[in-house]
């Protein structure tokens, strides 16, 4: 994600020092925040393409396969990347894709809106308030608290301190799953 941007940004002539406060934002926010406004369509197509093709060196974090495989059918994926995006990058990482997918494409809000969570815990027959979202971008965690969710910090890209969640990991290796007929608890 890092090359496309730096790509991007270079294209674009774009001054990427505040990227980092747009990571985990769909990307037409970011060209939003960015570009003038006659080349944001551009800049949304273009980043999109890039990120699609550069997906050397993604891998799954650790424990998310053996998270995603415990989980199931009771696991989604809410995230502001759009399907192909997501597609590229979950079959990158080697990830199964769980049952239940929201991508940017799908709802009319990105994150830090609420509206990807609300859709995903819908999808899934669960009140948003008994799910636990998984999350490592700053917006993401405030569109699951939004919504109404736990929330799970991953400290991947931010520290405890940028992630105001209700407990942070270094990894989802981190974690144990437990199924029970009430649902799912987290050790």
């Amino acid at each position: 994600m890092i090359r496309a941007y730096s790509r991007w940004g270079e294209e674009f002539g774009v001054d990427l020092s505040v990227l980092p406060g747009l990571l985990g934002m769909p990307s037409r926010v970011t060209a939003e925040r960015l570009l003038d406004e006659d080349r944001v369509d551009a800049g949304v197509a273009r980043i999109e393409e890039l990120e699609v093709i550069d997906t050397d060196g993604v891998i799954a974090l650790p424990g998310a396969l053996e998270s995603l495989q415990q989980l199931g059918h009771r696991a989604a994926i809410a995230t502001s990347c759009t399907t192909p995006l997501m597609e590229a990058r979950v079959g990158a990482a080697g990830l199964p894709f769980p049952g239940v997918v929201v991508t940017r494409d799908q709802v009319n809000e990105g994150k830090p809106h609420p509206e990807s969570f609300l859709l995903a815990a819908e999808r899934l027959g669960v009140d948003p308030s008994r799910t636990l979202v998984v999350e490592d971008a700053p917006a993401g965690v405030a569109g699951a608290r939004a919504a109404g969710a736990s929330v799970l910090g991953i400290l991947s890209t931010k520290s405890a301190d940028d992630l105001e969640a209700d407990a942070h990991v270094a990894h989802l290796g981190d974690v144990t799953w437990e199924i029970t007929e009430e649902g799912v608890r987290l050790h």
